[in-house]
């Protein structure tokens, strides 16, 4: 059961990030910093790829910010506003690098750590149903920006499984 629990959690999530990748790819460069309700098209791509990226870890003494993404550290996650815009170009390289972090993760994971405590003192649930979170918050913010891009005449992709 855990490797198929794993395989789905992978193919989701999988899916998930190819719809996100498609919303960056597709955003025309007019549009990249149009808000989406409160905060701009790249912010609100940047914000989801920082939960991606911290969730990933197996808790959060574990995740280490990347300074090419998280030049200010931690508070990129804490704060409301990025200290920093970001370029297209980086989001795409920052999604790649959540995709193998993905990999990694899940592939650490056991039994054992599924059923065990997510790693996050404020999500207080398994670490297994902390995956679905995640996928659920990718979704969440893809819907976004995938609504805005179809308000704006690109089309967006559905992707029913994303396993490689």
């Amino acid at each position: 059961m855990n490797d198929h629990l794993k395989h789905i959690i992978i193919a989701q999530f999988e899916a998930a990030l190819s719809m996100l990748n498609d919303c960056l790819q597709g955003c025309p460069p007019e549009h990249w910093d149009t808000p989406i309700a409160k905060y701009p098209f790249w912010q609100v791509a940047y914000h989801t790829l920082c939960f991606v990226d911290c969730y990933l870890a197996p808790d959060n003494a574990a995740w280490k910010p990347d300074p090419t993404f998280h030049p200010a550290g931690r508070a990129e996650l804490d704060e409301e506003y990025p200290s920093r815009r970001f370029t297209q170009p980086e989001l795409l390289e920052y999604l790649a690098i959540c995709r193998e972090k993905l990999g990694d993760a899940l592939a650490a994971e056991t039994r054992t750590s599924l059923e065990g405590p997510s790693g996050f003192s404020h999500l207080p649930f398994s670490r297994a149903e902390l995956h679905l979170y995640n996928i659920r918050h990718v979704q969440h913010h893809t819907g976004q920006l995938g609504a805005f891009l179809r308000r704006a005449g690109v089309d967006t992709m559905w992707v029913k499984t994303g396993s490689r």
